[in-house]
């Protein structure tokens, strides 16, 4: 009698929820918006779960797909949460920008009290993140960029000596897992002020515990779908955590330890732990050498303090070194691209006495042509997420974006449109130049985002980026390599990176 109540009771439940997932994936069809149709329980985003495709690719599918129906928008969900893609330019404009008030937010889940890390500038809401953004936005200006250049090339022999080896014994690099040891050096001296050698030892405590923060793992998979489709309350009230305690743990001391020894000596370092130091005690940044303030009010907690470090971290060393990546591969395959770019790098550096200066970088325009070309056509952003706050009604239609709906911007999809780029699969530095990227429309290029909530430090990942391209392309012919794979197909990591790696063969010059 037990066992056939239990049976009654679980075949309910399942019923329950069975009906529960089938209403949520009609929200769609019940709001009169045209939509793709869902599998049961995974949604749309099938590919992806089950890891068969990058996210990037699943995007842009969406966008062609309602793009070429004439839809200026979507519906499509992830697992049963709707989720609204928009194909059009005006409503990108008014999402990013014009009505930005709106969808102030990103999705993604906080709790700063159980879960430190998640308390960074890309998951911050509301007030709290205009108020860091406001304190760490004057830390990625053209001063603050330019105090911190020369930390910066630093890294740059530690590259050289690893590609030299690989140069003289006619050995061939994955190119990708170079830069991502050699930007984790730069992002390491940069932003904690240590000098870890990641290309000579590259499985040091730093990157150990890194790896920890964000891996990607089935337990990691279970949770962040958790984390995407259970209430926040719920949530925050059973102290739920994404990231990995020990890690947390470990980067809080490091920034204790960091900070207290370096206000206790007085010590003075061109990097963004100053500037954060800065900010904590005086709540702004300065160019200067001062750390202590006479208030003993604090403006950032080292929770919060290691939370930005750490996002940091990971924008900056795995996005520029996929960006990186690219640009060597397309390089390789375009010779004549490649020698021009070298031509415009050995005159321009011949004049700064064949150093790599900031002023340098800055009057390459052909450099700066060919890294927005790679980011146009392999972008690492693959696409922008909003939340939307507060009711949203879409212009010209009876639609309303209601709170707490995902609105996504295939960048992607939107980088390789034809209407936009001619022949998108085509390597073609030449639609940036100074006449032909005026045509672009300005919301049809986003790969740092747009208003208020694009990236805050673009800047320094452009310098970052560039770094590495003329540091490579001054001393080396890159030519690519059999063993790099081709077609290219991209990874399911976070930032779409090519399966297999990209293999280059280096010729010193």
């Amino acid at each position: 009698m037990v066992f056939v109540a239990l049976v009654y009771i679980f075949l309910s439940l399942m019923g329950i929820i069975f009906f529960y997932i089938k209403w949520k994936q009609s929200y769609w069809s019940r709001k009169g918006v045209n939509y793709i149709e869902p599998d049961f329980f995974f949604g749309n985003t099938t590919a992806m779960t089950k890891r068969k495709d990058h996210r990037s690719k699943v995007f842009e599918r969406f966008y062609r797909h309602f793009k070429s129906r004439g839809e200026k928008f979507g519906g499509v969900y992830d697992f049963f949460s709707p989720v609204l893609i928009v194909t059009d330019q005006e409503l990108i404009r008014n999402v990013l920008q014009k009505d930005f008030s709106h969808f102030v937010n990103r999705v993604g889940y906080i709790n700063e009290d159980a879960d430190a890390i998640t308390g960074n500038l890309f998951n911050l809401k509301n007030e709290k993140w205009k108020n860091i953004r406001s304190k760490l936005t004057p830390t990625f200006t053209t001063g603050k960029i330019k105090m911190m250049f020369d930390t910066m090339t630093q890294c740059i022999k530690g590259l050289e000596k690893i590609l030299d080896e690989n140069a003289a014994l006619n050995d061939p690099v994955d190119i990708r897992k170079c830069l991502l040891l050699f930007n984790s050096d730069i992002i390491l001296t940069v932003a904690f002020g240590l000098d870890v050698d990641s290309l000579k030892n590259p499985e040091n405590d730093f990157r150990k515990q890194f790896a920890n923060v964000f891996k990607l793992s089935l337990k990691s998979i279970i949770k962040k779908f958790i984390s995407d489709n259970f209430p926040q309350w719920l949530l925050v009230a059973l102290q739920f955590r994404l990231t990995n305690k020990e890690a947390e743990d470990f980067f809080i001391k490091v920034v204790k330890d960091i900070v207290e020894y370096r206000e206790k000596n007085n010590i003075y370092r061109k990097d963004f732990m100053h500037l954060l130091i800065q900010i904590k005690n005086t709540g702004e940044t300065a160019d200067n050498e001062s750390l202590n303030s006479n208030s003993t009010m604090k403006h950032l907690s080292y929770s919060e303090m290691a939370a930005q470090a750490i996002t940091f971290y990971i924008a900056g060393f795995e996005t520029s070194s996929t960006t990186v990546s690219f640009a060597l591969f397309e390089l390789a395959l375009h010779t004549d691209i490649q020698n021009r770019l070298r031509e415009e790098i050995q005159l321009v550096m011949k004049k700064h006495n064949n150093q790599i200066t900031y002023d340098g970088i800055m009057e390459m325009d052909y450099l700066d042509m060919v890294f927005q070309e790679s980011l146009r056509k392999n972008s690492t952003a693959s696409a922008l997420s909003r939340k939307c706050n507060k009711a949203y009604p879409i212009p010209g239609t009876d639609v309303v974006i209601e709170p707490g709906i995902e609105v996504v911007i295939p960048v992607y999809g939107l980088h390789n449109d034809p209407e936009y780029f001619p022949e998108p699969d085509k390597f073609d530095p030449e639609r940036f130049n100074q006449e032909n990227k005026k045509k672009i429309p300005p919301y049809a290029y986003v790969p740092f985002g747009e208003g208020p909530r694009n990236c805050v430090g673009l800047r320094f990942g452009k310098i970052q980026s560039k770094i590495a391209i003329v540091a490579i392309i001054s001393r080396y012919k890159v030519t690519l390599n059999g063993k790099t794979q081709l077609p290219i197909k991209f990874t399911s990591n976070r930032t779409p990176a090519v399966e297999g790696g990209i293999w280059l063969d280096l010729e010193n010059i």
